[in-house]
C-alpha cells in the first residue's frame, strides 16, 4: 500500500471513529439527562378540548420513545388562546428540555400580526412537530333556521368566542372582509362549555377545527341539530366534502366583498389564517433548549406515531394521526414571518371584531359527592355525583382546596372524602373544592 493510501485510510478511520464516538456520546448524554426525570407538557387550553386530549395522549406514550424513558405530567395553563402558556414556556420555565408546550396553532400568527400580549418571537420557538393537519369549520345550530352560509349575510347569528383563536378570528374576518352579520359572545373557558351553550340555546354557533368539532358535537351533529356551513381550509377535507360543506375559497367572489375590499387581498388574508391549520396540534420547546434534546423529542414524536399501542389509543379517542415534522413547522413559521408587515398589520386590523360583542359570565356550578379517584398527584379529582362520575381539574394556583375547614394542597384530597366542586362543569378547572373526611 502506498504511503498516500495509508495516510488516507488512517484519516478515514479517525473521522469515522470520531463520528461514531460523537454520535454515541450525544445519545448517552440524552439518555443520562432524561433517565428518571418527570417531564411536563403545558397545555395552553382548557381541559376536555382537542388540544388537551391530544396532549394527554402524548403524555401516555412519548416517554418510551425518548432515551432514558422519562415520565410525563400534563398541566393546563389556559388563557389568551395559549399566549399565556407560550409566554411562560419561553420566558419563565426551565430551558433544559423538560418542558414541552402543547399550544394552539394560532400563537405564531397572533405574535406576527403585532397583537399585544405575546412576549416571544414565533420563529425562535423550537417546533417539535404536530400530530395532525387541521381543517377548520364554522357551524350554526339548525334551530335558528339557517340553511347555508349565505344566510349569514341576511341574519345575525351569535358565535361563541374562546379567545385569540379561530373561534373569534374567523367570524371577525367574515364580517370585515365579506360582509356577514355575525355577533360575538366572548368568555367561554373551553370548547366543551361552548358546545353546551349551543345546545342550551345561549349561543348559535362556533368556529373551530373539524376534528374537535365532530368529536364534541357528537350526537347533536349526527341528528342534524347543528349544520357545518363552510370548510375553512386550504384543501378539501374528505368528511366535510362528503357532507356537502363548501370550501371557503369557492365562496370568495367579487360579488360578496365588504365595502373597500378587493378579492386578492381578501384571499391573502384568509390564506394566512388557514396556514396554521397545517400545524394543527403543535408541540414546541423554548428557544435556548439544547439542540440535541430538541432533536431527540422530534425523533421521539416520529417514532411514537408508528407505535401500535399509541395508534390504538388514538383510535379509541377517535383522533386521526398525521405527523407534521418539526422541521416543516419551523419552515412554515419562518415563511409566515416574511410576509410584508403592512399585510400583517392589515390582517390584525381585520381580526378586530366590528359587529356586536357581548361577554358571557358563566355561573359557578356546585356538585358534591364521594371522591372515587384522584389522578396525577391530585391534579384531577373524580366524585360520584348521583351515580355520575364528575371530573374537576385542580390548579395549584387557581383552585382553593379546603379540607375540614383548613386550606390545604391538592394532594391532601383522598379517595373516600366527601367533596363539593365549585366549577363551570364537568372536566373544567375548579375555583374551589371543599372536602370533609
Amino acid at each position: 500500500m502506498s504511503i498516500v493510501r495509508k495516510v488516507a485510510s488512517a484519516v478515514l478511520a479517525i473521522v469515522m471513529s470520531s463520528g461514531f464516538s460523537s454520535g454515541a456520546a450525544v445519545a448517552d448524554e440524552i439518555e443520562s439527562f432524561y433517565k428518571g426525570k418527570r417531564l411536563k407538557i403545558i397545555v395552553g387550553s382548557g381541559a376536555g378540548g382537542g388540544y388537551d386530549t391530544y396532549a394527554r395522549l402524548v403524555g401516555r406514550h412519548l416517554g418510551k420513545h425518548i432515551p432514558g424513558n422519562p415520565t410525563f405530567i400534563v398541566q393546563n395553563m389556559n388563557g389568551a388562546a395559549s399566549v399565556i402558556a407560550t409566554n411562560f414556556i419561553v420566558n419563565v420555565a426551565p430551558r433544559d428540555g423538560t418542558i414541552i408546550g402543547a399550544i394552539q396553532r394560532e400563537v405564531a400568527l397572533v405574535q406576527l400580526t403585532g397583537r399585544k400580549g405575546p412576549k416571544y418571537k414565533a420563529e425562535e420557538i423550537q417546533w417539535l412537530g404536530s400530530l395532525a393537519k387541521e381543517a377548520g369549520v364554522c357551524a350554526v345550530a339548525t334551530r335558528t333556521g339557517i340553511k347555508s352560509f349565505g344566510d349569514a349575510y341576511k341574519t345575525v347569528y351569535a358565535m361563541g368566542g374562546l379567545g385569540q383563536n379561530v373561534s373569534e378570528f374567523w367570524p371577525a374576518l367574515f364580517n370585515n372582509l365579506i360582509g356577514t352579520k355575525f355577533k360575538l359572545i366572548r368568555g367561554y373557558p373551553g370548547s366543551p362549555q361552548l358546545h353546551l351553550a349551543i345546545q342550551r340555546g345561549e349561543v348559535d354557533g362556533i368556529c373551530q377545527s373539524w376534528a374537535s368539532f365532530k368529536e364534541i358535537a357528537g350526537p347533536y351533529l349526527a341528528s342534524g341539530q347543528i349544520k357545518p356551513l363552510v370548510q375553512v381550509s386550504l384543501w378539501k377535507h374528505a368528511e366535510m366534502t362528503k357532507l356537502g360543506v363548501p370550501l371557503l375559497e369557492d365562496l370568495l367572489t367579487v360579488d360578496n366583498l365588504a365595502k373597500g375590499q378587493n378579492i386578492d387581498d381578501v384571499k391573502t388574508f384568509f390564506k394566512l389564517t388557514m396556514v396554521p391549520g397545517i400545524m394543527g396540534r403543535p408541540y414546541a420547546m423554548a428557544p435556548g433548549v439544547p439542540k440535541a434534546r430538541v432533536q431527540a423529542m422530534r425523533s421521539a414524536l416520529a417514532a411514537m406515531v408508528k407505535d401500535p399501542a399509541f395508534l390504538k389509543d388514538a383510535g379509541r379517542l377517535n383522533r386521526v394521526i398525521e405527523l407534521v415534522s418539526g422541521e416543516e413547522i419551523q419552515k412554515l413559521v419562518t415563511d409566515i414571518a416574511k410576509t410584508p408587515k403592512d399585510k400583517l398589520a392589515a390582517l390584525d386590523g381585520h381580526f378586530k371584531f366590528r359587529g356586536k360583542v357581548e361577554k358571557v359570565v358563566l355561573a359557578i356550578i356546585k356538585h358534591a359527592g364521594k371522591v372515587v379517584a384522584t389522578k396525577n398527584g391530585g391534579r384531577r379529582i373524580v366524585i360520584d355525583y348521583g351515580g355520575k362520575k364528575m371530573n374537576a381539574n385542580v390548579s395549584g394556583s387557581k383552585t382553593k382546596v379546603m379540607v375540614d375547614g383548613n386550606k390545604v394542597k391538592r394532594k391532601a384530597i383522598k379517595v373516600g372524602m366527601n367533596c363539593e366542586f365549585h366549577y363551570y362543569g364537568n372536566k373544567t378547572t375548579a375555583k374551589q373544592i371543599v372536602c370533609t373526611n
